[in-house]
């Protein structure tokens, strides 16, 4: 099993590396609305997706102060254009201060574009995710990468993602052998497994050589099996040391009684 030492050691090693943006954190713009009457999550399997894997992000990229996560807030590209937003389900920018919060981002103020953004698809916007916004995202404003994935179990898999090359066109990401997308900005595999007590398809993220990202209950649970182990094994320790104190004295109590029987003799 992968200690907390060990994993902050990777993390350590896989962090990505990019230069710091020329503009500075903006929390808001006049003129430029920064909320709609639209719900964050169109059905429970999206909430819960977007609840869990946002927390992964968070939690790894904590260590980091200049890498900002977005969750579904609006993105506006173009400025003195208030038409020109999105809002993604999460979206991840490297280079910019990670607080304070914005109520929106503002890319001509902060110097920078989102480097990775994601869309859970939803009946309503999936044909936009697979089509239009591939095009929007790296195209138009300049997204390095761009994944969709299918949480709903009761709909077709689908998960797929692409990317700018370095000619400036855009790619799809081959999937790996089990079918994740590897994530060249973020240095991270991106799996999904099925959540078959939920009815969640859940995307998850990972270090380049397999290790799980966890939740912060997954990691709880992780410490707390952790220090049942340390207990189990000091018990063991315990009653080990006391198995061979008492054999020692029952060692010294036969010499003993040997050489009383021998003095006896004489």
């Amino acid at each position: 099993m992968t200690t907390l030492n060990d994993f902050q050691l990777k993390q350590r090693k896989y962090m990505p590396v990019f230069p710091k943006a020329s503009g500075k954190p903006t929390v808001y713009i006049e003129g430029y609305p920064c909320e709609d009457d639209e719900p964050m999550a169109a059905t429970g399997f999206h909430a819960d997706q977007i609840s869990k894997f946002s927390e992964q992000l968070l939690r790894y990229f904590a260590t980091n102060p200049h890498i900002y996560i977005g969750i579904d807030n609006f993105i506006y590209y173009r400025e003195d254009d208030t038409t020109k937003f999105v809002a993604p389900d999460i979206y991840v920018v490297l280079g910019v201060d990670k607080y304070p919060q914005r109520r929106s981002f503002y890319t001509w103020s902060e110097g920078a574009v989102p480097t990775t953004i994601f869309e859970f698809l939803s009946d309503a916007t999936a044909n936009q995710d697979r089509h239009e916004k591939v095009q929007r995202y790296l195209t138009e404003m300049g997204v390095q990468e761009y994944f969709i994935h299918q949480p709903d179990m009761e709909r077709t898999i689908e998960f797929r993602g692409w990317r700018r090359n370095a000619a400036g066109n855009i790619v799809e990401i081959v999937p790996e052998a089990q079918g994740g997308l590897f994530s060249e900005a973020l240095n991270l595999y991106f799996r999904w497994k099925d959540q078959l007590h939920s009815h969640v398809r859940l995307l998850r993220p990972y270090l380049p050589d397999g290790t799980p990202i966890t939740t912060a209950m997954e990691e709880h649970h992780l410490r707390v099996e952790a220090e049942e182990r340390r207990d189990e094994a000091e018990a063991l320790a315990a009653a080990e040391a006391q198995r061979r104190e008492d054999a020692e004295l029952e060692l010294e109590r036969l010499r003993a009684q040997l050489a009383n029987t021998q003095n006896n003799d004489l």
